[in-house]
């Protein structure tokens, strides 16, 4: 695979911050940052520049002499990631709603009707399909700050929704949620909404607690 030199560094960012979020690289052994450049046919300078915006994210972190590492998942850093959504996303989401066009309303269809159809199918990107979801649902609030947090804070989360649809039953659970607050959001229910993200996000919180206490 190769790139174009046009935004390369955006490029390379998205990529890998994908391949992380996929479970493709791992937290246990340093990126191994030859093979990936080779990979990807660029040189390890913009390869390293890529990491550190994504150690800027809190994806990896960098060690001394060791270089960049995935980092691990934490039942710490999940409590962190809930919480500040809990405390931003429901109420953005209903502004969004409220403020949300014709348009919007199409693309989270949309968007929701691939999330269910890669979740029915068990394929790969079912986090970054919710994450879109959820983004289709909140970036309509025409708060600039607060779509930026909430959208890194949805990054961060993506790969605890993949621990946390381990369990059987838990995608079915999701996909029941999603369409309780899509007809809510289409129906401008701001108070409906705002229960409903808050309830959500609740308990995905409380089920990864058990599950990353249990590992």
């Amino acid at each position: 695979m190769s790139l174009v030199i046009r935004n390369l560094s955006d490029q390379l960012v998205d990529l890998v911050r994908d391949r992380i979020l996929s479970g493709a690289v791992t937290s246990d052994h340093a990126i191994r940052q030859d093979a990936l450049a080779a990979e990807l046919g660029v040189s390890k300078i913009p390869l390293r520049e890529a990491l550190a915006r994504l150690e800027e994210e809190g994806l990896v972190r960098s060690q001394a002499n060791r270089g960049f590492f995935v980092r691990p998942l934490s039942a710490e850093e999940a409590r962190e990631v809930y919480e500040l959504r809990i405390k931003l996303e429901p109420e953005a989401t209903a502004l969004a709603a409220l403020r949300a066009t014709e348009a919007d309303h199409g693309h989270a269809i949309e968007t929701l009707k691939t999330l269910d159809h890669v979740t029915d199918e068990h394929g790969d990107g079912v986090g970054a399909f919710n994450r879109a979801f959820h983004r289709a649902l909140f970036r309509p609030c025409g708060q600039p700050i607060t779509v930026s947090i909430l959208e890194r804070l949805q990054v961060l989360s993506e790969r605890y929704v993949r621990v946390h649809l381990e369990p059987l039953g838990r995608d079915e659970r999701a996909n029941k949620e999603h369409r309780q607050l899509l007809e809510a959001w289409l129906a401008r229910d701001a108070s409906r909404i705002t229960t409903l993200v808050d309830a959500h996000i609740r308990k995905t919180l409380d089920d990864l607690r058990q599950q990353l206490v249990d590992d």
